[in-house]
């Protein structure tokens, strides 16, 4: 059985990830427990084959919000008695990918559009035509 798997971005970064994965990101707001998902999907498939990702959206829960280990930065002149010493820890959320899917708001959000976008050019183009005519 071949599991579905997309690449996602989020914080800058991009991951490969299937349902039941966990991973380490970027700081996302919110609090343990509670369900996200991520729209910013790059690439989608199942096996080898590869899907259309228009529309795909992954949910995901979070799981943890923590930090990272301690990365220290130092800073140093020679000869002119300057040392710097600083740590730095980033901040981190762990998520638990639920589920690869479409979501179903969008296609709900985006029917009407496509209806509506037909109106407003027939509306449009007789406009540019009497802009037209009173140029001249």
């Amino acid at each position: 059985m071949r599991a579905m798997f997309a690449v996602v971005r989020t914080g800058g970064k991009q991951y490969r990830v299937a349902a039941g994965d966990k991973i380490v990101v970027e700081k996302i707001d919110g609090e343990a427990g509670a369900s996200i998902t991520l729209g910013d999907v790059l690439l989608a498939g199942e096996g080898s084959e590869l899907k259309s990702v228009s529309g795909l959206t992954v949910a995901a829960e979070i799981v943890a919000q923590a930090k990272g280990e301690k990365v220290i930065v130092f800073k140093k002149r020679r000869r002119h008695n300057y040392r710097r010493r600083n740590g730095h820890r980033q901040n981190h959320t762990i998520l638990k990918i639920v589920a690869i899917g479409e979501e179903r708001k969008a296609k709900k959000a985006a029917e009407p559009k496509a209806d509506a976008a037909p109106t407003t050019e027939t509306k449009a183009a007789p406009r540019k035509a009497a802009a037209k005519k009173t140029a001249e």
